[in-house]
């Protein structure tokens, strides 16, 4: 089984990463257990700050690092949240200030698309010159009553038409079988498969 540290320490992800990565003989441990200091995201898109996550993991801890950076981008605001949005709403990190505030910039505006994104990269060692890198985006709307109690993040008014649910309404499975974080991982491990 080959071991990969994850480089976050959000036990949302952690759980979501695991449960696709385990089955496949991967011993997936977070940086936290080799007492990674977190890295700084300065990066304006998702990928650096994802290469720069996985680079630091992978340095600190000599092992194989993968990184994952997603956020939530909202077409009325230009993109936003985007690469903030973890921290929407300001230090320290709160879904449920971040989700209110996103509520709150949204209430005059009628255009409530919104897609999930992620990219996930993988380094073999610290300075890999050929980082396999994967990404996925799921598609949805903004609504202004939270629904469901799985989920993380933005996941309950993050609303998908074609299922009549949110994100936070789905079963586990259903969840990483659509989700942009398990588009992103099954990309990825198509990938390792040819490494």
């Amino acid at each position: 089984m080959q071991k990969i540290v994850i480089a976050s320490g959000n036990v949302g992800k952690l759980r979501e990463i695991r449960r696709i990565l385990e089955p496949l003989d991967f011993n997936v441990v977070p940086q936290s257990d080799y007492a990674v200091p977190e890295c700084p995201e300065p990066h304006v898109t998702f990928i650096e700050n994802c290469l720069a996550k996985a680079r630091h993991a992978s340095l600190h801890t000599g092992l194989p690092a993968l990184a994952d950076d997603s956020g939530i981008c909202v077409d009325a605001l230009g993109g936003a949240p985007g690469v903030y949005s973890a921290r929407y709403a300001g230090e320290p990190k709160s879904d449920q200030r971040n989700n209110e505030k996103l509520i709150d910039v949204l209430k005059h505006e009628s255009n409530r698309h919104a897609h999930y994104y992620c990219v996930m990269v993988m380094v073999r060692h610290p300075d890999d010159p050929q980082p396999l890198i994967a990404e996925g985006s799921w598609h949805g709307e903004i609504i202004d009553t939270p629904r469901g109690e799985n989920g993380f993040g933005y996941d309950p008014y993050f609303y998908l038409p074609e299922f009549g649910k949110t994100g936070a309404e789905l079963a586990h499975d259903e969840k990483d079988g659509i989700s942009h974080r398990g588009q992103a991982l099954r990309m990825l491990v198509e990938k390792l498969k040819n490494i």
